[in-house]
């Protein structure tokens, strides 16, 4: 497993990271991705470490808790060391006028209860899950800042910000000497390129990693979603609470990019969520995609996204499939390039 740093820290994290959203199944939302118990929950962990992958993504809200339970549970006896964990709050964990947000009050209780089941403690990355525009944000980094001089936090990253939320709270963190956010997960597949145009260039100027999250675009580059036919029995994204709570992507675009990737794999012998993977891994500010599954053979699928390298001809052939037309002010600024230039993979 190729590991790579956490943004500008010194901290290192594997290219992969294993994403616990099916771990529990509480919750009509939750249900569709899985219900992956303690038992095989101990199963996908093993199958990870042994492929080199360390780091386990949970958050409090998937499955109201239980997720990170199921982790806690399949990770005991083994050396806390060994591990990395990271996990997220802000949003709604229970029905108190507090417990939502970003305030002292809720971030307290918050990192307590992850801890707790988690069964640890100390957690290595603590994200905000959103930006919580009601708590000031001198009193988010604050109390983040004490949380990890406690050592009940070893590093910081946030998940959903817009650029002006991070911009101003890495402003913040650096004006009062707080700890600074290091890394930001993100959405970010080649169905879903909009974080390559104001987070990729801050995340590159600011030291910001992408820990990536959803990679397959919401389900739909699994190889299994085919222009004409209709959506497999399994798909997360036959529930209508799934589908409308995520990424929308055109169906004319969506096969446009899958047939491009049937391309690249046929010329790779790989699969197609393998090259999607493997695209990602080589984009700026990239330091960890989280891949999920439901079962063995999906892991160990998705494992075999490491290892090997896209050619730049292929990487141009998705690159060119999966292209949209630029937002404002980007388009404006593509004459000014050579002084205003886009990130590019390295």
């Amino acid at each position: 497993m190729e590991y790579r740093y956490l943004g500008a820290s010194g901290f290192r994290v594997p290219a992969l990271s294993f994403g616990t959203g099916t771990f529990g199944g509480k919750g009509d939302f939750f249900r569709h991705w899985g219900d992956t118990d303690a038992a095989g929950a101990r199963r996908l962990v093993e199958i990870c470490l042994d492929a080199g992958l360390t780091m386990f993504d949970t958050a409090d809200i998937y499955s109201n808790g239980a997720a990170e339970e199921v982790l806690g549970q399949a990770i005991r006896g083994r050396p806390r060391d060994a591990l990395i964990l990271s996990t997220k709050a802000t949003f709604r964990f229970g029905d108190g006028e507090n417990q939502v947000g970003s305030s002292r009050h809720h971030l307290i209780n918050a990192v307590e209860g992850s801890l707790r089941r988690l069964g640890t403690d100390y957690i290595d990355l603590f994200q905000l899950h959103g930006f919580d525009a009601r708590t000031p944000v001198e009193e988010t980094l604050s109390t983040l800042d004490t949380l990890v001089r406690a050592g009940k936090i070893r590093y910081l990253g946030v998940s959903n910000f817009s650029g002006w939320h991070l911009m101003k709270s890495l402003a913040a963190a650096e004006r009062h000497g707080w700890t600074r956010y290091v890394a930001h997960q993100a959405y970010y597949s080649l169905v879903g390129r909009d974080y390559e145009w104001e987070l990729m260039p801050l995340g590159l100027d600011q030291g910001v990693g992408a820990v990536v999250w959803s990679p397959l675009g919401w389900g739909r580059l699994t190889g299994r979603l085919r222009r004409g036919a209709p959506l497999p029995e399994t798909s997360r994204l036959q529930s209508r609470a799934v589908s409308d709570s995520g990424p929308q992507v055109d169906d004319a675009y969506l096969y446009d990019v899958v047939d491009a990737l049937d391309a690249v794999a046929a010329e790779t012998g790989r699969t197609v969520p393998q090259v999607a993977l493997n695209w990602l891994l080589q984009r700026p500010t990239v330091s960890s995609v989280i891949i999920g599954a439901r079962n063995e053979e999906q892991l160990r699928q998705n494992l075999g996204a490491v290892g090997w390298t896209l050619s730049p001809g292929q990487v141009a052939k998705l690159d060119a499939a999966s292209a949209v037309a630029r937002p404002y002010p980007y388009w404006h600024q593509v004459p000014f390039a050579y002084r205003n230039p886009l990130p590019v993979p390295a």
